[in-house]
């Protein structure tokens, strides 16, 4: 297959809002990859190389000048050959030899194929083929139901090699996927509510649990070997070595536990996120330890399918309190946001209520957990917008986002591009031009004359910015037409809300 193909499909995927049309394109283009092309295929429209590191950034990538082919004749196979060759290039004179293969790929490459490799080769493709819908489109490719490929992918903890694989060996080939001690799986993951008390409205009697601000871990142990996987999947067992020596205290041959990694502070409570992440590998006084909400499998029994209610039995069983997070199980509405106001009060992110009756779904965003965080929000001047790519390309979108500084002028944030519906983009992207100042690049910076409402979950510390703190997960609420730039909210209260 020609990588044209891929990038055609690619760039229609990218273009439709449809979720039905994505799979369909995806679905067609996946039938008709030869064997040999499966796994490339698979991971250049998921908008990854197949391999794991290619020794070259965003300088290296962009900085090729090389003339666009007039047409395409670029093989699949071809371009992953050459990114291999990139990615094995080592020692003395390692540098220019990856220019060089480079210059020579993208000297063959069309424009809208070199536009597309510097993407894919970066990881950041905006194409819209996200892995919920990519399962679904080799579910239609197979004529199977998602949910086979769904769980497949969960026990592998990899898509792209289950998809690749299925592809090629036929649907059959889905019963051979089982759970693994040192196989990581996707985490679970939970959908947003508004309150505590909502959610147990929502799902009846519900763990309600304390939700940590700490680095997501899942470990896994056999006999006397333990290791520690991040939410990506990487292995950073030795980054954690509070969190090996504690596994290695519970009393089982073998198990998974899904968990957060959590740096206290002398009076127990969590210290801030960026802290506990800076802390991997520090084997000082007070390590990063483990805390555990989940047990997905122990002692040969895999615990995937059962309800939470019985893996919270297990869990209960195997571990100590201190090991656990803290949690209540109730079905009033008014315990639950009681809870909800003592743990947010004493230093923690919010809570998580689980439906007792769920099973663990892997790499989704299950209806069954639903996390509530305090909402915070700030009033900001827009100071700039870049121009969007994939289906928001001729809009403004990447919003700059400034308070106010006392002593004169707006002290930047950071970015955000949530919270925009394609009727905000196209009102903004006018209002934005008519108030240009100048531009740069891709950016057009703007005359300070608009506030947003912004949502956020909380503020760090950060040094890439003047002000020296940056939003959490910030999001657009809220045009505020009753608003101008000096009613907007200041630096220092910004800096209120670091922990």
């Amino acid at each position: 297959m020609h990588l044209a193909e891929i990038v055609a499909v690619s760039k229609d995927v990218a273009e439709t809002p449809a979720r039905s049309e994505k799979i369909a394109l995806l679905a067609g283009l996946l039938s008709r990859l030869d064997p040999d092309e499966a796994a490339v295929g698979v991971s250049y429209l998921t908008g990854a190389p197949t391999q794991a590191k290619l020794g070259v950034g965003y300088a290296t990538v962009y900085g090729v000048d090389a003339k666009p082919a007039d047409s395409a004749g670029l093989q699949l196979t071809e371009v992953d050959q050459v990114l291999e060759e990139i990615s094995q290039t080592r020692g003395s004179g390692s540098k220019a030899r990856r220019e060089r293969l480079l210059t020579d790929l993208f000297s063959r490459a069309t424009r809208e194929e070199q536009h597309f490799l510097r993407g894919m080769m970066l990881r950041n493709l905006r194409q819209g083929a996200l892995e919920g819908v990519m399962t679904e489109a080799v579910a239609v490719a197979l004529g199977v139901d998602p949910k086979r490929v769904r769980r497949s992918a969960m026990l592998e903890g990899d898509l792209v090699t289950v998809a690749a694989r299925v592809l090629v060996e036929g649907a059959e080939s889905l019963a051979t996927s089982a759970l693994a001690v040192f196989t990581p799986l996707q985490p679970m993951l939970a959908k947003t509510a508004s309150g505590a008390g909502e959610a147990i409205s929502e799902l009846g009697e519900a763990v309600v649990e304390q939700k940590l601000d700490g680095l997501r871990i899942q470990v896994h142990r056999l006999n006397e070997k333990v290791v520690v996987y991040s939410r990506s999947l990487r292995d950073i067992t030795n980054e954690l070595p509070g969190v090996v020596a504690r596994a290695l205290t519970f009393s089982a041959t073998s198990f998974i536990l899904d968990g957060e990694g959590l740096l206290l502070g002398s009076d127990g409570i969590p210290v801030a996120f960026q802290d506990t992440m800076s802390r991997p590998g520090d084997g000082g006084a007070s390590p990063i330890d483990g805390f555990y909400f989940d047990i997905l499998h122990l002692d040969g029994e895999d615990l995937v399918d059962a309800p939470l209610r019985e893996r919270r039995s297990a869990l209960q069983d195997l571990l100590p309190p201190p090991s656990r997070v803290a949690s209540i199980v109730t079905d009033a509405p008014e315990v639950a946001d009681r809870f909800f106001t003592e743990t947010v009060s004493a230093g923690f992110e919010g809570v998580v209520v689980k439906d007792l009756e769920q099973t663990y779904e892997a790499g989704r965003r299950g209806s069954g957990w639903l996390k509530v965080k305090p909402a915070h929000t700030l009033d900001l001047v827009i100071l700039a917008a870049e121009w969007g790519s994939g289906r928001r390309e001729g809009w403004l979108s990447n919003l700059h986002l400034g308070a106010v500084d006392p002593d004169g002028g707006f002290v930047m944030l950071g970015k955000t591009f949530k919270g925009l519906t394609d009727q905000m983009l196209e009102w903004q992207t006018a209002e934005f031009l008519s108030v240009e100042d100048h531009r740069s690049g891709h950016t057009v910076y703007l005359k300070p004359r608009i506030v947003y409402e912004i949502a956020f979950d909380g503020v760090q510390r950060s040094t890439r910015y003047p002000g020296g703190v940056a939003l959490r997960f910030a999001r657009v609420k809220s045009f505020r037409d009753d608003k101008g730039p000096a009613d907007a909210d200041t630096i220092e209260t910004v800096r209120t809300y670091l922990r």
